[in-house]
């Protein structure tokens, strides 16, 4: 295993954060962390990155207590509260990134194109970092973590701060390095991106672990949905009705009852063949949200 968290514990004189947490992260896994604000999770990441000292039991990277120096480049950190140095331009940041790692001087140029190409700041980077949008700003701090092409990157909310299009932009550079073979520690508030990035989840609750596994391990199988579209032909709901699988109709909405998470694109498909309109799929019951709220009563 690349990461391994060992009976970890954690207190703050008298007050509990993190109590006998074990988990595991292989190469080329995205692994979310999921739990309420004050559940422990900043502090086990600090821990996992050598910033905090467990009260007992430890983190290993390749087998070797995270708490070697050495052993720091081979990880990337974003954290959800970065700063950046305004009066730089993002050149010139990345480049004080680079030298911070170590990268050689000769190689140091290409790993800064090659960083200012993956965030999409290709173009940008002579303006200085105060005129960047939040959202720019990000992706440089992002790019930052990712310069030294580390084999882990710790990622805490990630997408806090970015449209749409630029949680998009992230999940498939998030995609692009598990290709790549690095692994991916992720911290988010959105489910939703959540279930479309990651291969692994943890959830947390009060300091303890109360389940870990397989994303596929957590989303049940048979669960509702709900579709917004326009044009539906009447065949296709009588035959949905005769199968049992349609629950409610409001209208434009909906709500449908699936086995399989596979059946929501041949559904979609198969509106399509009718010329009907679709403008919306959502998860109401049985995805990862319900997962979660079960989880955390």
């Amino acid at each position: 295993m690349l990461l391994e968290a060992r009976n970890i514990t954690k207190y703050y004189d008298s007050i509990l954060a993190c109590h006998e947490i074990c988990l595991s992260l292989g190469e080329g896994q995205v692994f979310g962390l999921l739990g309420p604000n004050g559940a422990g999770k900043s502090t086990l990441v600090k821990i996992m990155l050598g910033l905090v000292h467990p009260s007992s039991g430890e983190a290993v990277i390749k087998g070797r207590p995270v708490s070697e120096v050495k052993n720091r480049k081979n990880i990337g950190y974003l954290p959800e509260l970065f700063r950046l140095y305004g009066w730089l331009t993002a050149y010139e940041w990345l480049r004080f990134n680079a030298r911070v790692y170590d990268i050689p001087a000769n190689q140091e140029r290409q790993a800064i194109e090659r960083t200012l190409e993956l965030v999409g700041l290709k173009g940008r980077e002579k303006e200085k970092v105060e005129g960047y949008s939040k959202g720019m700003q990000q992706r440089l701090a992002l790019g930052a973590a990712l310069i030294h092409r580390p084999v882990l990157v710790f990622l805490d909310e990630p997408t806090s701060a970015l449209d749409p299009v630029g949680r998009i932009e992230v999940r498939d550079i998030i995609s692009q390095l598990k290709a790549e073979g690095t692994s991916v520690f992720l911290n988010s508030h959105l489910l939703s991106e959540v279930e479309m990035t990651c291969s692994h989840l943890g959830f947390i609750r009060k300091g303890k672990m109360v389940a870990s596994g397989k994303i596929e391990d957590f989303m049940q199988e048979s669960h509702e949905i709900q579709i917004e579209a326009e044009g539906v032909p009447a065949e296709l709901l009588q035959r949905w009705e005769k199968q049992g699988r349609l629950l409610q109709r409001n209208g434009s909405n909906f709500n449908l009852l699936i086995d399989h998470r596979q059946e929501i694109p041949e559904i979609i498909d198969e509106l399509k063949g009718c010329k009907t309109r679709v403008y919306r799929v959502d998860t109401v019951k049985g995805g990862l949200e319900q997962v979660f709220l079960d989880l955390m009563k």
